[in-house]
């Protein structure tokens, strides 16, 4: 594990954080966020054997979101943009559509570009995303397409989340979890069970507790 560049990046993000949490008094609908976990999954498969450490930050003006979000993946790190819109009926129904863009430095991996779009009502919500996971001679990854769907459940902390990878991917996963607020810290525990397409270490599935803390400004 690059430990330096992981508690670099856990610094600046704290400095950031701290930034956003003043300046954000003076422009509406920005927050930041910084945290470390225990191991790093991605829709059930582990991204990184150790801890890893990220930071984001976050615009929302009425339903429009945008953001940006980076993580340390060991060989370099991981680089997110998204954006989208998100509406609320009366009745607490919820929709959103949206565009993500996944970017790596180092020979992590190639980017994955897809499209979001999301359904939620009450404590049940629902994900289904369609990409496109890009061509890199240098990696030698050939191009694919793939889609993801997820559901979860939600109450008052705890959660459950079932998910399966389709396509020119296959997998499936299930995370189970609770988080809750410690003296303004997000503190969180799951249990992640992935099947043998996910596991990228043994290739048999496995069983995986991680463990998280952040702070969002």
């Amino acid at each position: 594990m690059k430990k330096t560049l992981t508690t670099s990046l856990l610094l600046t993000a704290m400095a950031l954080g701290s930034t956003v949490s003043t300046s954000a008094l003076a422009l509406e609908g920005v927050s930041g966020n910084a945290g470390v976990v225990s191991q790093y999954f991605f829709r059930g498969i582990a991204q990184t054997g150790t801890a890893s450490a990220s930071a984001g930050l976050d615009y929302e003006n009425g339903g429009l979101y945008l953001g940006t979000w980076g993580a340390d993946v060991q060989d370099g790190l991981e680089i997110d943009f998204y954006g989208g819109y998100g509406i609320e009926t009366e009745s607490g129904l919820g929709l959103s559509a949206g565009f993500t863009s996944y970017q790596y430095t180092g020979d992590f991996d190639s980017a994955y570009n897809e499209v979001n779009l999301g359904l939620s009502y009450s404590f049940f919500s629902l994900s289904y995303n369609v990409g496109t996971h890009e061509e890199d001679d240098d990696l030698d990854i050939e191009e694919a397409d793939y889609d993801f769907l997820s559901a979860t459940v939600e109450y008052e902390g705890y959660y459950a989340t079932v998910g399966t990878w389709g396509d020119d991917f296959e997998g499936d996963y299930v995370e189970l979890g609770y988080g809750t607020e410690v003296s303004g810290f997000d503190i969180g525990v799951a249990v992640i069970v992935n099947s043998e397409e996910l596991d990228v270490e043994t290739g048999e599935g496995e069983e995986s507790l991680v463990f998280s803390i952040g702070k969002s400004f």
